[in-house]
């Protein structure tokens, strides 16, 4: 299978549209049927600006490629970047289905993400096409290693072209390297993990300093959302001096992890620091100190301590990149990050435009499944916020989001476990839920955002001190998080099932000094105080509830929070009925 796009298509079309049709028109009648048509494809079918073509052979499929990339780079050769018309493509081989005078299947999924991820003017084959053609055609290909594609639930080791000094102008954008030291980045934040310098001077301390950083390696590879350097491309840097710059190059990474370990007297510190390869900006540096005699207890928290503080960091810094490029030039990716931005800021407004990125990015990729999980968070938020305007109608597509979302991203991490979440809470089946958010684990136990959905669900479960030790775990992993406030409200949740309303009321209240606007801890924090007797206080509550969420009653608790024990819903229910929430 080959798949062919037009690099930038709708920008073109929005600067001119007739002439940008009438041009795709013309090379298709001039070059791009022709080509086919001699190298024996089928045409299966044509998109707009694009095209699924089938080949009998991976061979005759790469020359094609390579002849239309060739004619059309002389082509554009003295035109301005604005009126350049270029394709990425990407090659095959796997099963399809053959339905009338269509295919599908995982073969054609996995060509059309290679050509996603191909350079503007190039290439990329999968390993099982590069075998077919190896030896058999003029041109070299380059070795990119296994990448992470989206939606795709294994690695694909693939190939790049390479068929000219020239052969795009997104290769050759550095002046300190040649064309073919420079790797197209891709789609999502990427990062190397670089080996850690051993300073201690004891050479037998290579081995940890080598294992804390294949832990990392392994550990932020869980992330769906990340594009990770394989060990052994980082490794070839062991014992060099690097330039950072250059290695963000040569890797095709935009950010860079590096560190050190230091031994003396029976104690161990290690280091690390993210750099933003592009700028060398330090973007987190951290140290950790411990004892030999654990020395793989530390080596496991250091690395949960890093994944934990680099991966919302690399969140940070790919949100604050978007911002920086104007609107017109957005994708899908920029608007899942768009919305990332806003969906935890507590507001009706942020809420709002937060699902709405969302549903752009979904528009523009109807099989984005991280883009269907933060849609249907948003929706989440704004029940347990009280904010639903039409809650029958809202939930109902909160809950077709979630299981969209699942559906689609079975493997990845995040997807299950904010999917797995909203069916618990909003479709009260906490047991579907557990699963997905189990399986989420299973996947990533380095994510913070799972340990809490983790942690609030076996609290509606009853299991109330594990799911109190899961949200601990969440707020060691991400100290600094700005949606501490959920966390502190799920603690506070399970003391308060627990009976335990002093330390109910005292997290509750932590939760709500960092954040006015959440409606859970101001809920907890009422029923606590009527729970202890202290009714004038807990009526001092119910009216900033009801400025929160005016439509909040007794008589609909059992809609708003899904306990699974009797008991704990009528403790709660009853703490808030002695605050005088009214019936």
């Amino acid at each position: 299978m080959l798949v062919a796009d037009v690099v930038g298509y709708s920008r073109l079309v929005g600067v001119d549209d007739e002439g940008t049709v009438a041009r795709v028109k013309a090379l298709r009648k001039t070059l791009i049927d022709p080509k086919i048509a001699e190298h024996r494809g089928r045409i299966v079918k044509n998109t707009g600006d694009g095209a699924l073509v089938e080949f009998a052979s991976a061979v005759d499929a790469a020359r094609c490629a390579v002849e239309i990339q060739r004619d059309m780079s002389g082509q554009n050769a003295d035109l301005p970047p604005d009126g350049k018309i270029e394709f990425r493509i990407g090659i095959h081989i796997g099963d399809i289905i053959s339905d009338e005078n269509d295919i599908f299947g995982d073969g054609v999924n996995i060509a059309v993400r290679l050509e996603g991820i191909a350079p503007a003017g190039g290439v990329c084959i999968s390993d099982d096409a590069h075998k077919q053609v190896r030896g058999k055609v003029d041109f070299a290909c380059e070795d990119m290693g296994p990448q992470t594609l989206k939606n795709i639930a294994e690695p694909v080791h693939v190939w790049r072209m390479r068929f000219g000094s020239d052969e795009t102008s997104a290769l050759s954008t550095n002046t300190s390297a040649g064309p073919a030291d420079v790797l197209v980045l891709p789609d999502r934040p990427s990062i190397a993990v670089l080996p850690f310098q051993n300073m201690s001077g004891d050479a037998e301390q290579e081995y940890f300093a080598d294992g804390i950083v294949e832990d990392i390696i392994t550990a932020l590879s869980r992330f769906k959302s990340l594009f990770v350097i394989a060990r052994n491309s980082s490794f070839t840097y062991k014992g060099k001096a690097v330039d950072i710059k250059r290695v963000g190059r040569e890797l095709g990474v935009r950010y860079v992890l590096e560190g050190s370990v230091r031994k003396a007297a029976g104690r161990v510190r290690i280091t690390g620091q993210l750099i933003d390869a592009a700028t060398g900006a330090h973007l987190w540096a951290e140290r950790f100190d411990g004892s030999l005699e654990d020395i793989f207890g530390l080596q496991d928290q250091v690395t949960a301590s890093v994944v934990g503080a680099v991966a919302p960091k690399l969140e940070e810094a790919e949100i604050e990149r978007t911002h920086r490029k104007p609107t017109e030039m957005l994708d899908a990716y920029d608007y899942y990050l768009r919305g990332l931005a806003m969906v935890s800021r507590y507001s009706k407004t942020t809420n709002k435009k937060a699902f709405e990125f969302f549903v752009n990015a979904i528009e523009l990729d109807p099989v984005y499944a991280s883009a269907y999980a933060m849609a249907t968070r948003c929706i989440s938020l704004r029940a347990q916020n009280g904010w639903l305007t039409n809650p029958e109608r809202e939930i109902s597509e909160g809950l077709r989001l979630a299981r969209r979302a699942v559906e689609l991203g079975r493997d990845d991490p995040l997807v299950l476990a904010v999917g797995g979440y909203v069916i618990a809470f909003l479709g009260h089946d906490l047991d579907s839920g557990a699963t997905y958010i189990a399986r989420s684990l299973s996947l990533n136990a380095n994510s913070a955002l799972t340990w809490l959905y983790s942690g609030a669900t076996h609290i509606l479960l009853g299991e109330h001190e594990l799911g109190i030790e899961h949200v601990l775990r969440a707020q060691r992993l991400s100290p600094l998080d700005p949606t501490q406030p959920q966390f502190m409200a799920s603690i506070s949740l399970g003391h308060f099932c627990l009976g335990r309303f002093e330390e109910a009321s005292q997290w509750a209240g932590n939760a709500v000094r960092e954040q006015p606007n959440l409606l859970a801890p101001l809920l907890i924090l009422a029923a606590s105080a009527g729970q202890m007797g202290r009714l004038e206080e807990a009526q001092k509550l119910v009216p900033q509830i009801l400025a929160l969420s005016p439509s909040y009653r007794l008589s609909r608790i059992k809609e708003r929070v899904p306990f699974r024990r009797p008991q704990d819903f009528a403790l709660f229910a009853e703490g808030l009925r002695l605050a005088g929430l009214p019936k």
